[in-house]
């Protein structure tokens, strides 16, 4: 790569400028809005591929992409440009860019008062560097060693990714190391950068080729301390965020790449799944028993994800190949669920191998990728044997997929669709991809895929059923999947370590804008867990937005909440426990959608101004109000956990104690012990701990006050609606709102209700910690802890 220095001012526009490098290449800057820039590199003045799929303001994007140039879903604020010596300065109210020669870019943010605070900067020495025969790109940027870089999504290891090499690449990496593995399942690449006392900036890189993350990792005696972005192919071009908060850039990215899907409530509950029952040969009799053991054990279950050996033919997979012989009853198997009030979702995946029955028909049709040197499908390795994967780059395939999708499945009574096994793992980076009808080699769009795999499963089941909102599980990814589809971390490997390090991959895919996540409870591969692994992993997976127990043990054995019945009363207690939170995290998921609130988050994310929350931890937070401190160490005997400096101070959710905020606490824990904490002035909505999550069973509340120690005011809010049409969130929901005040001498709730929806529960109980002894009025009455009130 050579890299680029001259620079002229080529163009001033309405949204920015144009600079021409080297006299052949056009460096572009637009405004988008105050505190948000993109940056371009055009080689040659053109863009290598001048379409994306991952920014999408206006909420989604067509599917042939949306040009690299369309600005639309933007303000474009005014902005200012002054030219000086060898430099320009383009300047919004919040941020502010010089352009220095040798080309270089500084970043500036105000400081409120009319002054400006260096955030970051280029290298000096080569900032920017562009192949010269092939189409490589690269950006480099001073490295600071006080800043503290988060982000990049499904990631190993620490949250914080300081002094680390990434790769951006997707794998099927079964079985991976939770502390180390890279890279994996999913392409995000955009990075958080929070300086020690100017805010954070965001760094987000639109190009779906292989690429490479530096983080201060790399030195070179000819540069100082540097960061960098590298890129095998594609288009260098950057979206630069500023904000004062962390929180802020997170909300901005999820917005820029789409929004977050909002799926039916009962997505919420306990999903089932595991490899081995449908690789029995009696496999619709181990789904069926399936059921009737939840109900004999008193385990919720809303759900069962069906792996893929109902597609089998010998050992292999064959998708939308029914097994007969193992599932003799498709329909009858979906309605033994569906009579349960349990809901089906079915393993599929976009690969053909090459003896599948359909294969000759789907090659005739022209649906595959192509090999990069003949006119044939590309033949790569998959499950076993070869294959060549489906083309959602063609209207045909889509068309196609869809109508599988719904005469296979959704026709026959399975619900949802899992889609999975879709990194593409097509090594030929010059197979051509149809485009929409402008080719494209797959090295260029190669994450994009399993996003278009999941948009044509999504289509399907919303026009199977378009008055209710659909469910998709994905498991590859890139920016804007979660527009369509919860995802997971993955096959991940059954030890302590994958339970304590896929909590901060959780947490960084909820740092890129993946708000609806979760983890293979107990392991998918390896040995099965020990009971105290099992019930520690249960305990924690409770917390997540996505709860599912799914393994494919080397001993064939099962994770089911009762294959140990020693500690089975405990993973049904922890279960049973996650229902009783179901209109707490119910409201969590409308604001990840409305507001764009992150689920879970890390604990720095509510408690920026406290240090120790930047801390490595295994602590996290469950929306604002309550704090999550897992035990995921073998043979516990106490959990120490930092409560963040909060203002108010923290509640033990179960022995009802109060501790001042910014303190380290040592809690006593025994196996049955779930370490969790509750912000003073927060109003819990609870229910019962009920056997489904759907609105049906949500026949009781009970409002649980954690009122401030001393005096203080604080609002909660509850969101309410029937839990699976597509209208309900505009047309018929509750949304109730708590105003606490405290006093010296009572507590005061003041509770009120709007929207048209009607509950099936009629009163609401009101409780207090164990600890509080003030009196409680709830709407000027005076209340007992423990009593009840009719539903307003």
């Amino acid at each position: 790569m050579k890299t680029l220095k001259n620079w002229s001012l080529f163009e001033r526009s309405k949204t920015g400028l144009t600079l021409l490098v080297d006299e052949r290449h056009h460096f572009v800057v637009n405004v988008l809005e105050e505190a948000l820039f993109k940056v371009s590199l055009k080689r040659n003045g053109a863009w290598r591929l001048d379409r994306t799929w991952s920014i999408a303001p206006d909420g989604d994007v067509p599917w042939e992409g949306r040009k690299r140039d369309d600005l639309s879903g933007f303000s474009c604020p005014d902005f200012t440009l002054e030219e000086g010596e060898g430099q320009l300065v383009l300047s919004t109210q919040s941020l502010r860019l010089t352009i220095r020669s040798p080309l270089a870019l500084e970043w500036e943010a105000s400081d409120g008062n009319g002054g400006w605070k260096a955030i970051a900067t280029d290298r000096k020495t080569s900032a920017y560097m562009a192949g010269v025969r092939d189409n490589r790109n690269a950006h480099f940027l001073d490295y600071r060693p006080d800043d503290l870089v988060y982000g990049l999504g499904e990631k190993a290891g620490d949250l914080k990714r300081n002094e680390r090499r990434f790769e951006m690449r997707n794998l099927d990496a079964m079985g991976y190391d939770a502390s180390g593995t890279d890279p994996l399942y999913k392409v995000l690449p955009f990075t958080i950068t929070r300086t020690p006392d100017a805010g954070s900036y965001g760094l987000f890189y639109d190009n779906l080729a292989g690429s490479w993350f530096d983080i201060g990792n790399e030195y070179d005696n000819y540069h100082g301390r540097f960061r960098s972005y590298r890129a095998s192919d594609g288009d260098l071009d950057f979206y630069f965020s500023w904000a004062p908060t962390v929180l802020e850039l997170v909300k901005l990215q999820n917005w820029l790449t789409g929004g977050t899907i909002f799926p039916p409530r009962w997505t919420l509950g306990y999903s089932g799944s595991t490899m081995l029952y449908t690789d029995a040969e009696n496999a619709q009799e181990q789904l069926e028993s399936f059921v009737d053991l939840c109900a004999e054990h008193q385990i919720p279950c809303d759900s069962f994800q069906m792996s893929s050996g109902y597609t089998a033919i010998g050992d292999k997979r064959y998708v939308f190949n029914w097994n007969t012989d193992r599932v003799p009853d498709p329909k009858g198997l979906s309605k033994h669920f569906r009579d349960a009030t349990m809901h089906l979702a079915a393993n599929i995946k976009p690969c053909l191998l090459q003896d599948h029955p359909l294969y000759d028909e789907v090659a005739e049709k022209g649906l595959f990728i192509k090999d990069s040197e003949k006119e044939a499908p590309e033949r790569s390795i998959f499950w076993d044997d070869e294959g060549s994967h489906l083309d959602f780059t063609n209207p045909a395939t889509v068309d196609w997929w869809k109508e599988n999708v719904t005469s296979k499945l959704l026709d026959l009574g399975t619900e949802c669709t899992w889609n999975d096994n879709n990194e593409y793992e097509v090594w030929d980076d010059g197979a051509l991809c149809h485009g929409f009808g402008e080719p494209i080699e797959i090295g260029l769009i190669r994450p994009l895929f399993s996003v278009l795999m999941t948009r044509a499963s999504y289509e399907a089941q919303i026009e199977h059923k378009p008055t209710e909102r659909p469910y998709l599980i994905c498991r590859a990814g890139a920016p804007g999947l979660q527009r369509y589809a919860q995802t997971w971390s993955g096959d991940n490997y059954t030890s302590w370590k994958a339970l304590r390090y896929n909590i901060p991959m959780g947490l960084s895919m909820s740092l890129v804008g993946y708000y609806n996540v979760g983890h293979d409870v107990g392991g998918f591969a390896g040995p099965r867990p020990d009971p105290e692994l099992f019930v520690r992993w249960v305990q924690n997976g409770i917390f997540h937005p996505r709860f599912t127990i799914h393994s494919w043990n080397d001993d064939r054995t099962v994770n089911e909440p009762w294959m140990f019945p020693e500690v089975t009363p405990l993973i049904r207690d922890a279960i049973r426990f996650r229902y009783r939170l179901l209109p707490y995290l119910y409201t969590l998921l409308h604001q990840a959608v409305s507001e764009r609130e992150p689920i879970i988050r890390p604990t720095f994310l509510d408690h920026e101004h406290d240090a120790r929350c930047f801390e490595e931890t295994a602590d996290f937070m469950l929306g604002r109000d309550l704090l999550v401190a897992s035990v995921v160490e073998p043979g516990a005997k106490e959990r120490r956990v930092w409560l963040p400096d909060n203002g108010s101070g923290w509640w033990n959710f179960w022995s009802g104690e109060y501790h001042d905020g910014g303190q380290e606490i040592t809690v006593p824990v025994t196996l049955e012990t779930m370490p969790l904490f509750v912000r003073a002035g927060s109003v819990i909505p609870l229910g019962v701990p009920v056997d489904r999550a759907d609105v049906a069973h949500d026949t009781a509340r009970t409002l649980a006050v954690f009122p401030h120690k001393g005096e203080g005011e604080a609002t909660s809010v509850e969101y309410e609606d029937d839990g699976i049409s597509v209208d309900a969130p505009k047309n018929d929901f509750r949304l109730s709102i708590y105003r606490l005040a405290s006093r010296a001498d009572e507590v005061s709730l003041d509770w009120s209700a709007k929207g048209s929806f009607t509950p099936h529960y009629a009163a609401v109980t009101f409780v207090l910690p164990e600890g509080e002894k003030r009196a409680l009025k709830v709407n000027g009455q005076s209340l007992r802890s423990g009593e009840t009130l009719g539903r307003i």
